[in-house]
Protein backbone atom coordinates (compact mmCIF):
# COMPACT_ATOMS: atom_id res chain seq x y z
CA UNK A 1 0.00 0.00 0.00
CA UNK A 2 1.63 3.42 -0.87
CA UNK A 3 2.27 5.45 2.02
CA UNK A 4 -0.45 8.49 2.95
CA UNK A 5 0.80 12.08 3.00
CA UNK A 6 -1.25 14.26 4.88
CA UNK A 7 -0.13 17.26 5.54
CA UNK A 8 -1.08 20.09 8.04
CA UNK A 9 -1.44 23.63 7.37
CA UNK A 10 2.15 24.60 8.27
CA UNK A 11 3.79 21.25 6.61
CA UNK A 12 1.99 22.69 3.32
CA UNK A 13 3.03 25.69 3.27
CA UNK A 14 7.11 24.37 3.84
CA UNK A 15 6.60 22.24 1.45
CA UNK A 16 5.05 24.77 -1.42
CA UNK A 17 8.24 26.54 -0.54
CA UNK A 18 10.65 23.89 -1.48
CA UNK A 19 8.93 22.49 -4.39
CA UNK A 20 8.93 26.31 -5.70
CA UNK A 21 12.89 26.70 -4.79
CA UNK A 22 14.06 23.29 -5.15
CA UNK A 23 15.88 23.69 -2.04
CA UNK A 24 16.46 25.96 0.92
CA UNK A 25 17.65 27.02 4.35
CA UNK A 26 15.59 27.21 7.25
CA UNK A 27 15.83 30.84 7.32
CA UNK A 28 14.68 31.03 3.52
CA UNK A 29 11.70 29.24 4.14
CA UNK A 30 11.02 31.30 7.23
CA UNK A 31 11.82 34.54 5.30
CA UNK A 32 9.18 33.38 3.07
CA UNK A 33 6.39 32.29 5.14
CA UNK A 34 7.34 34.98 8.00
CA UNK A 35 4.52 37.52 6.88
CA UNK A 36 1.75 35.75 6.08
CA UNK A 37 2.18 33.20 9.35
CA UNK A 38 4.40 35.53 11.57
CA UNK A 39 6.15 32.51 13.18
CA UNK A 40 9.30 32.20 14.73
CA UNK A 41 12.23 30.86 12.78
CA UNK A 42 12.50 28.19 15.83
CA UNK A 43 9.59 26.83 15.05
CA UNK A 44 10.37 26.20 11.17
CA UNK A 45 13.71 25.04 11.48
CA UNK A 46 11.78 22.68 14.58
CA UNK A 47 9.18 21.60 11.89
CA UNK A 48 11.99 20.98 9.22
CA UNK A 49 13.54 18.44 11.70
CA UNK A 50 10.57 17.06 12.14
CA UNK A 51 9.40 16.92 8.73
CA UNK A 52 12.81 15.12 7.65
CA UNK A 53 12.45 12.62 10.53
CA UNK A 54 9.41 11.47 8.69
CA UNK A 55 11.16 11.32 5.28
CA UNK A 56 9.02 14.59 3.80
CA UNK A 57 12.39 16.62 3.41
CA UNK A 58 16.21 15.84 3.25
CA UNK A 59 18.96 18.08 3.78
CA UNK A 60 22.85 18.78 2.59
CA UNK A 61 25.41 20.70 4.34
CA UNK A 62 26.45 23.35 2.89
CA UNK A 63 29.18 24.65 5.44
CA UNK A 64 27.45 25.15 8.51
CA UNK A 65 24.01 26.14 6.44
CA UNK A 66 21.56 23.16 6.02
CA UNK A 67 19.96 23.41 2.42
CA UNK A 68 16.50 21.67 2.40
CA UNK A 69 14.43 19.81 -0.30
CA UNK A 70 11.41 18.16 -0.64
CA UNK A 71 11.46 14.29 -0.53
CA UNK A 72 7.93 13.69 -1.83
CA UNK A 73 6.76 15.06 -4.74
CA UNK A 74 3.78 17.61 -5.06
CA UNK A 75 2.11 15.68 -7.09
CA UNK A 76 1.89 12.84 -4.15
CA UNK A 77 0.76 15.04 -1.81
CA UNK A 78 -2.33 16.03 -3.59
CA UNK A 79 -3.28 12.80 -4.45
CA UNK A 80 -3.04 11.83 -0.78
CA UNK A 81 -4.73 14.74 0.78
CA UNK A 82 -7.62 14.37 -2.23
CA UNK A 83 -7.86 10.68 -1.60
CA UNK A 84 -8.40 11.44 2.57
CA UNK A 85 -10.52 14.10 1.87
CA UNK A 86 -12.77 11.75 -0.97
CA UNK A 87 -12.68 8.77 1.97
CA UNK A 88 -13.15 11.13 5.21
CA UNK A 89 -16.23 13.94 3.60
CA UNK A 90 -17.72 11.43 0.47
CA UNK A 91 -17.25 8.14 2.00
CA UNK A 92 -14.96 7.10 -1.03
CA UNK A 93 -17.01 8.94 -4.04
CA UNK A 94 -15.33 10.83 -6.25
CA UNK A 95 -18.31 11.66 -8.31
CA UNK A 96 -19.93 12.89 -4.80
CA UNK A 97 -16.61 15.55 -4.64
CA UNK A 98 -16.83 16.67 -8.40
CA UNK A 99 -20.67 16.98 -8.18
CA UNK A 100 -20.33 19.14 -4.62
CA UNK A 101 -17.51 21.07 -6.74
CA UNK A 102 -20.28 21.51 -9.94
CA UNK A 103 -22.96 22.63 -7.26
CA UNK A 104 -21.34 24.59 -4.57
CA UNK A 105 -18.48 26.10 -5.93
CA UNK A 106 -17.78 29.47 -8.33
CA UNK A 107 -15.97 27.88 -11.50
CA UNK A 108 -16.12 30.06 -14.10
CA UNK A 109 -17.35 29.33 -18.03
CA UNK A 110 -13.50 28.49 -19.36
CA UNK A 111 -12.97 26.08 -16.12
CA UNK A 112 -16.06 24.43 -16.74
CA UNK A 113 -15.18 23.93 -21.00
CA UNK A 114 -11.55 22.61 -19.19
CA UNK A 115 -12.90 20.35 -16.98
CA UNK A 116 -15.24 19.23 -19.85
CA UNK A 117 -12.50 18.49 -22.06
CA UNK A 118 -10.50 16.70 -19.32
CA UNK A 119 -14.14 14.53 -18.71
CA UNK A 120 -14.27 13.64 -22.52
CA UNK A 121 -10.67 12.61 -22.61
CA UNK A 122 -10.33 10.40 -19.74
CA UNK A 123 -13.64 8.55 -21.32
CA UNK A 124 -12.08 8.87 -24.78
CA UNK A 125 -8.89 7.15 -22.96
CA UNK A 126 -11.33 4.07 -21.39
CA UNK A 127 -9.90 4.96 -18.18
CA UNK A 128 -13.05 5.10 -15.67
CA UNK A 129 -13.31 4.07 -12.61
CA UNK A 130 -13.21 0.45 -14.26
CA UNK A 131 -10.25 1.24 -16.92
CA UNK A 132 -7.59 2.30 -14.18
Amino acid sequence: MPRKHILGDLQLAIMRVLWARGEASAGDVHAALHAERGLAPTTIATMLRKMEEKGLVGHRADGRLFLYRARVAEAKVRHSMVGELVQRVFLGDSAALVNHLLREGEIAPEELARLKRLIEARQKDGQGRDGR
